[in-house]
C-alpha cells in the first residue's frame, strides 16, 4: 500500500466588513483542516470568529494557510479553540509550515490570540506571519510557546521550530523577528537562553498613528501592572517599537502565569487605547 507523504494543504481566507451596527464575515476560501463555523457577536459591534484544525494538530508535510482581511472600520476577535499541537516529524516528510497573513485596513481592529504552540518530541516546523496595518489600524497579537508535552517527560525535545514575523505599519516595517530554535544543538535551559524557564511569548501592541507619548504612558501603566504580577517564575518586559506601538515579553515556569500576565497586559491596553474593557471569549469544540 503507497503511502501519500504530500500532508494536508489547508487554506482558509476570510474577510470582515465593518456593518452598521456589526462586523460581519465571510468565507472566500476553506480547504480542511482549516475551517470556521461562524461569527458571534464581540465587544459591541465586533465579531469573534474560533479557528478550527479538524485534524487535532499540525503532522509533518503539512502546509497551512491563512489570510485575514480586515476592512475598514471592522472590528475582529481570532482565536484558536486550544493549543496547536506540533506532532512528532514523519520520516519522509518536509516540516510543517503555517503561513499567516493578515491585513488591518484603516480605522479596523484586530486582536489575534491563539493558545499556545506545543511542539511534540521530534517535531519540525515553519511559521511565518505577516501582518499590515494601515493608517489608523489597531493589533493585539501574541505567540506562547510551551516547552513541550511536560505531562509526558517532553522538555525541549523537538528537533527545530523556525518562528518568522513582520509586522508593517503604513507601509513601514516596525517588526522583524527571525528565530530557529533547535534544542539539540543550543540547549534552551542554558543561562544564555531561557535558563531555569520554560515557556516564553511575545505580545504585541500596536495602533498606527499614536503619539510617542501615548506610549510611553502605556509602556508605563504596564510596568506598574506588570510588577504587581511578578512572581519568582516569570519575569517580563516592556519596549517600544520604532513607532505605532509596544512589545511585551515574558518568560515562566508555568504557561498559566505567562497567560495570566498577557491577559492583565491586554487589559490594561485595551482600555487605555480604546476605553474598552478586555474579556476572554468563551471557547467552543
Amino acid at each position: 500500500m503507497s503511502v501519500d507523504q504530500r500532508g494536508a494543504r489547508g487554506q482558509l481566507h476570510l474577510r470582515f466588513t465593518a456593518q452598521t451596527a456589526a462586523t460581519t464575515v465571510q468565507v472566500l476560501s476553506q480547504t480542511p483542516p482549516l475551517r470556521i463555523v461562524r461569527g458571534f457577536p464581540y465587544d459591541q459591534r465586533g465579531v469573534l470568529v474560533h479557528l478550527h484544525n479538524l485534524s487535532g494538530g499540525v503532522l509533518g508535510g503539512d502546509v497551512l494557510t491563512l489570510q485575514a482581511d480586515v476592512d475598514c472600520g471592522a472590528w475582529v476577535h481570532l482565536t484558536t479553540t486550544g493549543a496547536t499541537r506540533l506532532y512528532r516529524q514523519r520520516t519522509g516528510q518536509a516540516p510543517a509550515q503555517q503561513q499567516t497573513v493578515l491585513h488591518v485596513a484603516t480605522g479596523g481592529r484586530l486582536e489575534y490570540l491563539p493558545d499556545l504552540l506545543i511542539p511534540f518530541a521530534g517535531a519540525e516546523y515553519a511559521q511565518k506571519t505577516q501582518i499590515d496595518l494601515a493608517n489608523d489600524a489597531g493589533l493585539f497579537y501574541w505567540e506562547i510557546v510551551a516547552p513541550g508535552r511536560e505531562a509526558h517527560g517532553e522538555c525541549f525535545d523537538y528537533t527545530q521550530l523556525r518562528l518568522e514575523l513582520d509586522i508593517r505599519a503604513a507601509g513601514q516595517p516596525i517588526a522583524l523577528e527571525r528565530a530557529l530554535i533547535e534544542p539539540a544543538l543550543r540547549p534552551l535551559d542554558s543561562p544564555a537562553r531561557l535558563g531555569i524557564y520554560r515557556y516564553y511569548g511575545s505580545f504585541y501592541i500596536c495602533h498606527v498613528g499614536q503619539s510617542a507619548g501615548c506610549w510611553a504612558e502605556l509602556a508605563e501603566a504596564l510596568h506598574t501592572g506588570l510588577d504587581r504580577q511578578h512572581t519568582d517564575e516569570t519575569v517580563w518586559g516592556v519596549s517600544a517599537l520604532p513607532a505605532h506601538g509596544l512589545i511585551v515579553r515574558g518568560v515562566s515556569m508555568t504557561n498559566r502565569h505567562l497567560q495570566t500576565g498577557f491577559v492583565h497586559t491586554w487589559q490594561i491596553a485595551k482600555r487605555h487605547l480604546y476605553g474598552r474593557e478586555a474579556v476572554l471569549p468563551r471557547k467552543i469544540y
